[in-house]
């Protein structure tokens, strides 16, 4: 498989936060993810595309469009709720399987602790002590271990500003924690520039046991500016952190050189989180995004 490339919901503001309204149909969110140039698309929100295997084939099919994977958030810090998480995990693979997926994102039930959404970007070293670390991993170890066990999809953990897995501290953590045959890492660009890494060196870090790429960029300034002003996670998104690839400050062409020579066989997803009033923005800067990563040699 060569490396194919998808886009996501969350390019039109469609998130797993209830406060934050949707404005798109999914009709018209697939629409645009087909005509602006890709091939694929992630699930979004459990229940924003249809939650029936025959019916999302059906529309994935008379669009071109392949189910890449899906964002499962669960709060692995607390033990006596996993079996929920776990549950929570099956049901989507059940699905993504189904449809001929191949890797489950699980990532850290963020945006819901105040200190963490406050401090988003400005966060160094780790939040959490190495007891907790042990039993985070452990329970992302036992999600992964019953989502391949079940269903053969192997799991990507998502980095996540505003989570307990925001820094490349933390995600080093949790990678040296986590069984490498069952969980890998889904490296976001954008999330780990604004966290204050390096993508190109987190892909030489860990090379190949990213299985699963976001493509973000991030705007240096905004992201300084973000700082400075003690901006929110959401309030930095709203003020544009996250810009469209090739406006902000992530090395593409490097990451795709050096992607091809680890011989990167899987999907990247593009994504530009946004909130948005201007319902057309988001399809021109899929558009946008598509272009120019034909232009770096995607």
């Amino acid at each position: 498989m060569t490396i194919q490339i998808a886009n996501a919901p969350v390019s039109w503001a469609i998130y797993e936060f209830s406060d934050i309204e949707q404005k798109y149909t999914y009709q018209r969110v697939l629409d645009e993810i087909a005509e602006t140039g890709y091939v694929g698309t992630e699930l979004g929100p459990w229940g924003f595309l249809p939650t029936d295997a025959e019916t999302l084939a059906g529309e994935l099919e008379k669009r071109g469009l392949s189910m890449v994977s899906a964002f499962v958030p669960i709060n692995f810090l607390d033990t006596d709720s996993i079996e929920i998480g776990e549950e929570q995990a099956l049901t989507v693979g059940r699905l993504l399987a189904a449809l001929g997926a191949s890797v489950l994102i699980l990532a850290d039930d963020g945006g819901k602790v105040p200190e963490l959404v406050a401090q988003a970007g400005r966060r160094r070293g780790s939040w959490l002590s190495a007891a907790d670390w042990d039993d985070y991993a452990e329970n992302v170890n036992r999600v992964a271990r019953r989502v391949y066990d079940g269903l053969g999809l192997k799991s990507t953990f998502h980095h996540h500003c505003a989570g307990y897995v925001e820094t490349p501290d933390e995600t080093a953590h949790l990678m040296d924690r986590t069984d490498l045959e069952l969980v890998g890492l889904c490296l976001d660009t954008g999330h780990w520039l604004y966290a204050g890494g390096d993508p190109l060196k987190a892909v030489k870090e860990y090379g190949g046991r990213i299985n699963h790429v976001h493509f973000k960029d991030c705007d240096s300034n905004i992201r300084q500016l973000a700082i400075d002003e003690k901006l929110n996670y959401f309030q930095a998104v709203q003020a544009g952190v996250f810009s469209e690839l090739g406006q902000g400050s992530v090395n593409f062409p490097d990451l795709v050189t050096v992607l091809k020579r680890l011989d990167y066989d899987g999907w990247i997803t593009v994504e530009q989180d946004v909130l948005t009033d201007d319902l057309d923005a988001p399809r021109h800067s899929a558009r946008h995004n598509r272009e120019y990563l034909r232009k770096v040699g995607l």
